[in-house]
């Protein structure tokens, strides 16, 4: 008894690490999680199972190791989870080297497996299948006796008794041929175990059978899980970026209109020019579905909106750049430096008497890109600076675009001093960058 449940314990452990291996890889994973499934993949799916499940038996025969044999399981799995024809073809691969030993019961066993998973397949729901827990047993008296009350079909009993009844087909076809070595089997009185009988190691047998069919589905539901958990953050990262950069785009329109409607009766030429250059700029928006841009894409977009301001506040406004050439490749989310400029220009430069400066600046840092905004104008007090992203939309959604996609540490960063101006600065992370996300 004691080298039965050896033998059983460590046929589980061998399932559930064949089980590991195979959802490692990537068209695996994909053929788990989508239900119509192209031939090329049903074909990779047996190959790799079929593989790991005929080693385990080629492994029984040639060294006499019983708990890698795991034709039953792996046979009613691949019909379970794909339908008659994988489990034909993993019947035929895991039953066919046992021939070689004499087992002739051992082929038309291992694909009688298979189209038993197939058939319980097609009558099952499909996520029936994916809930399926070794721990059902457990809960097995209250859910027949709801079965016979509500006269409802529970698949999760079904699921549990389907292996059961092809282990006891199988202890019993082979108790049947025991003298002439047909088909292999643990059990009492096997050749190849020689356990005492007893209800207990029936109960064992069973109980290991359950086990090796039901852990390799939750393994693999945890990988259906976990794609689709990811799957969800991606949407949700691109939904939510849209929606601050939504926001972010009418705040500027707005301000634009303002000045422009400002300008109509007093200057209108001006105003005509302000037009020409925001229909270019919003082109520009409208043309560009990327989220993320280059520094370059993005220093080009802020010279389009610089030329409007330089239009609204005449040639008191100077802008400098002092770029650094090797920034400019780096990714940046989109819309990123128009917010700092007019913040530099609404709240630094607009109440400065005589002329203002604002310049960019660019440059890497490690394996970061260092990006700067500074204006010369009166610059903030403490109380202001605490409160300045509570002010303003543009600020603050810029601010919060970079903690969504590069996390908490990465923020806009305000620096000031009264009288002398302030500098709002931003770290992109050159090694971290975000895969482009199109609207």
């Amino acid at each position: 008894m004691q080298v039965l449940l050896t033998t059983l314990l460590v046929k589980l452990a061998v399932m559930s690490a064949a089980a590991t291996i195979v959802v490692r890889f990537r068209r695996f994973r994909q053929f788990l999680i989508f239900e119509h499934r192209q031939g090329r993949d049903r074909l990779m799916f047996a190959l790799s199972l079929g593989f790991l499940l005929s080693a385990g038996v080629i492994v029984r025969l040639a060294l006499g190791y019983q708990a890698a044999d795991l034709t039953l399981e792996g046979a009613f799995l691949a019909g379970l989870i794909d339908g008659p024809y994988l489990g034909v073809i993993i019947g035929l691969l895991v039953g066919l080297p046992p021939l070689a030993n004499g087992e002739i019961i051992a082929p038309m066993f291992a694909v009688g497996c298979g189209f038993a998973g197939a058939l319980l397949r097609e009558l099952c729901p499909k996520e029936a299948i994916w809930h399926f827990s070794p721990f059902v047993f457990t809960s097995l008296p209250r859910r027949v006796w709801h079965m016979l009350r509500t006269v409802q079909v529970d698949w999760q009993v079904v699921l549990l008794l389907a292996p059961v009844g092809l282990e006891l087909i199988r202890l019993g076809l082979g108790a049947r041929w025991n003298a002439h070595h047909r088909l292999f089997y643990l059990g009492p009185g096997s050749p190849w175990m020689a356990a005492p009988a007893s209800p207990w190691t029936f109960v064992w047998v069973l109980l290991a059978t359950v086990f090796c069919v039901a852990t390799p589905i939750k393994i693999w539901n945890n990988a259906r899980i976990e794609h689709r958990l990811q799957e969800q953050e991606k949407l949700l990262l691109a939904a939510r970026i849209e929606a601050l950069a939504n926001q972010i785009n009418p705040h500027f329109l707005f301000n634009t209109l303002t000045s422009i409607s400002s300008l109509i009766r007093t200057q209108p030429e001006t105003a005509r020019m302000l037009i020409n250059k925001l229909s270019g700029l919003l082109r520009r928006l409208l043309r560009a579905t990327d989220h993320f841009v280059t520094l370059r894409e993005e220093l080009e977009a802020i010279d389009e909106y610089l030329a409007i301001e330089v239009v609204r506040f005449g040639p008191q406004l100077k802008v400098v750049k002092q770029i650094s050439p090797d920034t400019l490749d780096v990714i940046v989310p989109s819309m990123l430096l128009q917010p700092l400029v007019e913040n530099s220009i609404k709240h630094g430069l607009s109440r400065k008497v005589g002329g203002g400066q604002i310049t960019i600046r660019s440059r890497m840092r490690d394996t970061h890109a260092m990006i700067e905004v500074h204006d010369d104008g009166h610059g903030m007090t403490e109380d202001r600076l605490e409160n300045a992203f509570g002010r303003g939309i543009g600020l603050s959604n810029v601010n919060e675009r970079l903690r969504t996609i590069y996390g908490a540490p990465y923020s806009v960063k305000l620096t000031s001093t009264p009288g002398e101006g302030t500098c709002a600065s931003v770290e992109i992370p050159e090694l971290a960058i975000p895969e482009r996300v199109i609207a």
